[in-house]
């Protein structure tokens, strides 16, 4: 299936927001997880399967000063 993440095309199997996050790599407790214009709690990514078409924005904390 096809969707969208930060304005890529990607192709990704059935999975869900949890899934996508662990395969990707990222550490989750620095991350902020938008679905399709929806924030979603980290508390919910291991329920909500993604489907094709959905729209993904991955937000990183960065630190700094």
């Amino acid at each position: 299936m096809q969707i969208t993440i930060n304005g890529q095309l990607e192709r990704i199997a059935q999975e869900t927001l949890e899934e996508m996050v662990r395969r990707k790599g990222l550490a989750p407790e620095h991350l902020v997880l938008e679905h399709n214009r929806e924030v979603v709690p980290r508390e919910r990514w291991a329920q909500v399967a993604l489907q094709e078409g959905d729209v993904v924005e991955l937000l990183r904390f960065v630190g700094g000063g």
